[in-house]
């Protein structure tokens, strides 16, 4: 028999979505859905846990290559259970604690495990949201139903096994041999935990550079970079036509080209699609656009009238920091009501991202390329690493900022940076750009510590030619 609840709000997923419900919604009802693990895509299979494992593999690759600078030493083994252990004895715990404080401690909330479709309104209007076991009416709801791997037919329809990141880092122990097929952030930084901890990578990408999407200075040199690694294999311009288990262990990946790549194990990182698709919404009369995200206006409202989205689901971002910007707005506007004349907008006029692979990737802003085919009159400026004092003292030979800027006003358009530390040395153009500043104001507005890493980019912003 299928049971029936009337609330006053329902959220599906459990990602940026279930930091909405805090003490200024005490006084609602409220169903939460989550079909997965609870806390959503960063928490469990993503940001969080891949960055833990990024971090052991840069400790790793740093013993490997001591030498350089003098110092002798290695890396004898690697305990992969134990590097396991420390990631997910931390996070599963912290997922079952979110579960069990919205089920336990939440007066208002309901938890429902299960997959929820809508299925249309009822005759006063509510959202019809079903369950396999339960029926809910909900007066407002917020989509932000996540993302999830996809995976191209000639390996999913093939019947060998492969892994996605929602579980090659559950793996029992370390492939000796890892085939990771995709060349974007996913497939490179999985590709850099592997290969620091050990295993010989291989990875099949299907066009002429790794990160493609990326500044063309960064990818280009990228590539360079990833082509030289000793325990990478690095195949451009393939396809994957079959994928075979053999016999004695392992699997075989055969190429577009006529080639075959043998290992021990298979990670398929060739994109995210968002779930909207599988919440029959044109029940409701919300649509999704070309790529498959739900449509909203810069508030957050859906087509349908008190139907909210946030996060991958909607966003082109797929970046946390930016679904948590999105579930602040959007948990504004519902205490501030649909029809409210000073709703908040999302605000993404300068979205950073960062890739964890080695060497480190940042960005923000325009490319290059996008910036000349905007016709804008650009100054450019490279600095290496190598030619300031932090970077001269690692013996970086790859790193490099690159910054962009309009000619004449000094307007940063963009910033796109190679080597250690990139993510944090990025974070003062950022700020830049967000209030306005221009690139004398930050070269010259403030002190920069020497020798520190940023003084790369102090000097990127000195070498523009206004």
């Amino acid at each position: 028999m299928t049971a029936t609840q009337i609330v006053d709000l329902a959220i599906i997923g459990t990602g940026s979505g279930n930091s909405i419900p805090d003490e200024r919604f005490d006084d609602k009802s409220i169903a939460v859905f989550e079909e997965n693990v609870y806390g959503g895509t960063c928490l469990n299979v993503g940001c969080i846990p891949t960055k833990m494992f990024v971090y052991a593999a840069e400790v790793a690759e740093g013993a490997r290559h001591g030498h350089r600078l003098g110092v002798n030493s290695r890396v004898d083994s690697v305990d992969w259970p134990a590097i396991v252990q420390r990631v997910f004895g931390r996070i599963d715990p912290i997922s079952a604690g979110g579960r069990e404080y919205r089920e336990e401690r939440c007066a208002n909330i309901t938890v429902y495990s299960a997959h929820v479709e809508f299925d249309g309104r009822d005759a006063d209007g509510r959202y019809r949201l079903v369950t396999a076991d339960a029926l809910v009416l909900a007066d407002e709801v917020v989509i932000a139903a996540g993302s999830r791997a996809t995976v191209p037919p000639a390996i999913s329809e093939c019947g060998a096994p492969y892994y996605t990141n929602n579980d090659v880092m559950r793996l029992e122990r370390l492939p000796d041999r890892l085939i990771v097929v995709g060349g974007g952030y996913i497939a490179t930084e999985f590709a850099h935990v592997f290969g620091g901890l050990g295993s010989a990578v291989s990875i099949i990408a299907r066009g002429p550079a790794l990160l493609r999407k990326l500044d063309s200075d960064i990818s280009t040199r990228f590539t360079a970079v990833a082509q030289e690694k000793e325990k990478w294999d690095v195949r451009l311009n393939t396809d994957v036509t079959n994928v075979v288990e053999l016999d004695e262990g392992g699997i075989r990946v055969s190429l577009g080209d006529g080639t075959h790549i043998d290992g021990d194990a298979l990670l398929v990182a060739t994109g995210r699609r968002p779930n909207g698709d599988r919440l029959n919404l044109g029940s409701i009369g919300v649509e999704l656009d070309d790529h498959g995200r739900v449509v909203c206006d810069p508030h957050g409202r859906t087509a349908a009238s008190h139907v909210w989205a946030l996060g991958d689901v909607s966003s082109p971002y797929q970046l946390k920091h930016v679904a948590n910007h999105e579930q602040r707005v959007v948990q504004a506007n519902l205490l501030k009501g649909w029809e409210s004349d000073d709703l908040l907008w999302f605000d993404h006029r300068h979205v950073p991202a960062a890739v964890f692979t080695h060497p480190q990737i940042a960005t923000v802003g325009l490319t290059e390329d996008e910036a000349r085919d905007m016709d804008l009159d650009i100054t450019v400026k490279v600095q290496a690493y190598g030619d300031v004092a932090y970077g001269w003292a690692m013996e970086d030979t790859t790193g490099f900022c690159k910054v962009i800027a309009e000619r004449g006003t000094g307007r940063l358009l963009g910033c796109h940076i190679l080597g250690p530390q990139a993510p944090t040395v990025i974070q003062p153009i950022i700020q830049a750009m967000s209030f306005g500043q221009t690139a004398h104001d930050v070269a010259r507005g403030q002190y920069w510590i020497h020798p520190a890493m940023p003084e790369v980019l102090e000097n990127a912003l000195l070498g523009l030619e206004i």
